[in-house]
């Protein structure tokens, strides 16, 4: 289609403009007619409101689903992905087996998690039993580290409800919504030093792609946000590995099968996240979403999700760390606007292999709809994925592979 295509932003941030201006897109105000709009969260709110009553029309693309939350508020990412187990076990499908202690054999991916103040009496009967435990409070509705404490004992969590009129536990409309997991106190330590694992997953419609990039209270929290005001954190360098550093380290230290498996499971978890809010997703075809996958290793080497991010940083923290922004920019943009040419939303092709880049496609789900439940077991026990360049052996599909 000729023509530039006009773009907006309220995202000021040079990974983002750099790439626009390499492709000789054209700024335009956001009153005016664009093709291509990277919005932060609160305004993708406004575009797709009831009473805004704007619609998009088939040139136009924006870089958010409607209602990604279903997937990136804490709360709701956690009572999806239960609600996904509870549907696959009514179905009696193999993939919510359980074993001996009535644990999810292929789906127990989430720490222990409850919503407050509406399950406190159930996170009690389960503090019970194993009093000694330590859990993390995290607000629903914040990031970067803000608003989160440990607790170890009940009076904690007590103190942190009671207000000014009464000591109960009471719901109020007020109070803010916060997320209370069993904290992982066995994390894998490099160096000494806890990490945790950031992955960027490019979500479009009919098509899912990965890549990934490695991202403690400094010993607790491994957020830049956080880890930038403690006194031995080196701001030239920063404190992040890419993934295939640490897949090298985790190789030479534990073995090369046991450090393929690991991120097999990582693949695994992202596509059952995905599916577990495939049914509550408003799939528009003018939306794409490029999220942060937030997964901690522990020293079992099982990798447990964390959480979802609708809007990774593309704040910079290191001249190495500009250069893998703008290059996850890049990539995604080549997918996202093919040929960077003005989007047609009819389009409904998967991408050529050569505009990926640094992504790996990791769940087709045209594909996937063919096999079924059947081959996510199988890929599930390592059947049917590999090392990158390799197929599955009876699927030919392209396996589940991460970016370097």
């Amino acid at each position: 289609m000729a023509g530039k295509v006009k773009w907006v932003t309220d995202i000021e941030k040079s990974v983002l403009i750099n790439n626009f201006e390499k492709r000789g897109w054209i700024q335009v105000a956001e009153n005016e007619d664009w093709n291509f709009y990277w919005m932060s969260v609160q305004t993708i709110r406004n575009v797709f409101s009831v009473e805004t009553g704007y619609r998009l029309s088939d040139d136009q693309i924006v870089n958010h689903f409607p209602n990604h939350y279903e997937l990136t508020r804490k709360d709701l990412m956690v009572k999806n992905i239960k609600r996904y187990r509870k549907e696959l076990e009514k179905e009696g499908s193999p993939l919510a087996e359980k074993d001996e202690n009535g644990k999810y054999i292929y789906l127990d991916f989430v720490p222990v998690t409850f919503m407050l103040p509406a399950d406190y009496n159930l996170f009690v009967e389960e503090f019970r039993k194993n009093p000694s435990s330590t859990w993390i409070m995290k607000p629903c509705g914040k990031a970067q580290g803000k608003g989160i404490f440990l607790i170890n004992k009940l009076s904690q969590i007590k103190k942190w409800s009671r207000d000014s009129k009464t000591s109960s536990f009471v719901s109020q409309s007020s109070k803010e919504a916060y997320v209370i997991s069993l904290y992982i106190n066995n994390p894998l330590l490099i160096g000494g030093k806890k990490f945790d694992l950031r992955l960027y997953v490019l979500c479009c419609i009919k098509k899912f792609d990965v890549t990934s990039e490695l991202d403690n209270m400094f010993v607790h929290l491994t957020n830049v946000a956080i880890q930038k005001h403690g006194d031995d954190y080196n701001h030239i360098h920063g404190g992040k590995w890419t993934v295939s550093n640490l897949r090298l380290y985790l190789e030479s230290t534990r073995g090369k099968e046991v450090t393929n498996k690991l991120f097999d499971e990582i693949h695994w978890i992202i596509v059952q996240s995905l599916k577990a809010v495939a049914p509550v997703m408003n799939n528009d075809k003018h939306c794409f979403e490029c999220y942060g996958y937030d997964i901690i290793i522990d020293d079992k080497l099982k990798p447990w999700l964390i959480e979802v991010n609708a809007s990774p940083s593309l704040t910079s923290s290191t001249a190495n760390d500009r250069i893998l922004k703008y290059n996850l920019i890049n990539d995604t943009l080549n997918i996202a606007v093919p040929n960077g040419e003005i989007p047609d939303c009819k389009w409904n092709k998967s991408p050529p292999k050569e505009v990926l880049g640094n992504y790996e496609v990791l769940y087709d789900e045209e594909m996937a709809q063919s096999d079924g439940s059947d081959r996510d077991l199988r890929s599930r026990s390592g059947q049917s994925t590999g090392t990158k360049g390799n197929r599955g052996r009876d699927s030919g599909k392209p396996v589940l592979t991460t970016w370097k």
